[in-house]
């Protein structure tokens, strides 16, 4: 809620988030020179048929005045009223102050449809629009730059450079944890043997993960295989949207 500037103002004027005028009840009481207390006047006032939530709202205050020799700070209940209420609570005093207060509403009403106001309100929403989307950017900038730079990746990886990777994205998980959590998660062969941390059959399905084989020639000339599990570059995009993602949530 932001003050409007507005000159000669009988009772200042303010837009609410909803892009509402609105105005303090306490201060519409001062103007129409009431002299009933507002705690017995304002509850009066609701009574001609307007209601909490739509009409007006309630708004707890600090008042701090001094009491004797010491300052003590008070709460106090103000409300916050919209034009039309505040509009025909001046027409309903049938005083000069009320008068003069209700005429006052209707230049400020008159004033806020103008063209020129209500090119000004849209141009600030348009602001806070972009501001909006500048904030949504800058939030997925990491899964944008990640996604950019391995969506068309034909270059695999180990599991241990993806956790490099993850870390660069703010996701200090290390390679020991890691393979742990995709053994926990069904994308590494968890049961000990020849194919301890090789890739699952879920893994190759959604082909995250692929099984790099070579053939070593021993000195005693004798032949060996050894099969490195490596995460594509479709896996490398999977893997760490789905630790940001996890990270979002928590």
């Amino acid at each position: 809620m932001h003050e409007l500037n507005m000159s000669n103002q009988l009772v200042p004027v303010k837009e609410n988030d909803q892009g509402e005028i609105v105005v303090s009840g306490r201060m519409l009481h001062k103007a129409l020179e009431i002299k009933t207390q507002y705690k017995d006047w304002f509850p009066r006032m609701i009574e001609y048929g307007f209601t909490k939530g739509e009409d007006f709202n309630p708004l707890k205050i600090e008042q701090v005045r001094l009491e004797g020799y010491r300052m003590v700070t008070r709460e106090i209940i103000d409300h916050v009223i919209k034009l039309d209420m505040a509009k025909e609570i001046s027409m309903i005093q049938r005083t000069e102050p009320g008068k003069k207060a209700r005429q006052y509403f209707l230049q400020v009403e008159k004033a806020w449809n103008s063209p020129e106001m209500i090119m000004k309100r849209a141009l600030q929403l348009a602001d806070k629009k972009i501001i909006r989307l500048e904030e949504k950017i800058e939030a997925d900038k990491p899964k944008v730059l990640f996604a950019d730079a391995v969506d068309a990746s034909t270059t695999s990886i180990l599991i241990g450079e993806l956790a490099k990777l993850l870390k660069q994205n703010g996701i200090d998980i290390g390679q020991q944890r890691l393979f742990e959590w995709m053994r926990a998660n069904g994308y590494l062969i968890r049961k000990r043997g020849e194919n301890y941390n090789q890739p699952t059959q879920k893994s190759m399905d959604l082909k995250v993960m692929e099984l790099k084989k070579r053939t070593i020639t021993n000195a005693d000339g004798s032949i060996r295989t050894t099969a490195t599990t490596k995460i594509t570059g479709k896996g490398q995009q999977y893997f760490i949207n789905k630790f940001l993602a996890k990270k979002e949530s928590v």
